[in-house]
């Protein structure tokens, strides 16, 4: 295969996917791994159209073992069933994948600026977070390198730049505060401001 030509189809830019596990702004380790940043992408069974990844991810394993007869057994891809972990919130009905890298991407919005540029969502902000809905661009390779010895042969996916598409619930189940407080009166002595008590006795353990 030619190699722009390779290059051309393993790099993707995803449909909308629901984020979850974000590790986008600070890098981590797992099982003892270099630190990578990454992101766990949700993409709906019913509605994603998985048709480009599929592909970005066989021109990644032909262009490392050749003609699909030639590849290892039990290659590792990237896609997995959500239903087997519908433990987790919003991975019912959907197909999981994760993508990586060891430079940090950028995290866009949706809109560009007066600048022509679309702005940057920092981590500061919170604007970025676990259960919104974005997409992303990544490249399919696969691995191990030449040489490298124990690990399983597989394709994944580097995880290039994301963009936020829009807000969703988020996965911590926690509130957001407007639905939980009403306004306080600006009479701060007023008792209507702190609800009525429990009990007659005050609890002394501190709670």
């Amino acid at each position: 295969m030619d190699k722009d030509k390779s290059k051309a189809l393993k790099k993707v830019l995803t449909p909308e996917f629901r984020v979850s596990f974000p590790q986008v702004y600070e890098p981590k380790s797992f099982n003892g791994s270099k630190e990578k940043f990454s992101c766990v992408m949700l993409f709906d069974k019913t509605k994603a159209d998985l048709t480009a990844l599929k592909k970005a991810v066989t021109a990644a394993a032909i262009e490392r073992w050749g003609s699909k007869e030639k590849w290892p057994k039990g290659l590792k891809m990237p896609f997995k069933d959500g239903d087997e972990k519908s433990h987790l919130a919003g991975y019912e009905g959907m197909t999981v994948v994760t993508a990586s890298s060891l430079q940090a991407p950028d995290v866009v919005g949706g809109k560009k600026g007066p600048d022509g540029r679309f702005p940057k969502i920092t981590d500061a902000s919170g604007d970025f977070y676990a259960g919104c809905y974005a997409r992303a661009t990544l490249i399919a390779f696969a691995y191990p390198k030449e040489g490298v010895k124990g690990i399983s042969p597989g394709v994944s996916f580097s995880l290039q730049n994301i963009q936020k598409l829009r807000d969703g619930e988020q996965f911590s189940g926690r509130q957001e505060a407007e639905s939980e407080f009403d306004d306080v009166e600006d009479d701060s002595d007023d008792e209507a401001n702190y609800g009525s008590e429990s009990s007659d006795t005050d609890s002394d353990d501190g709670y």
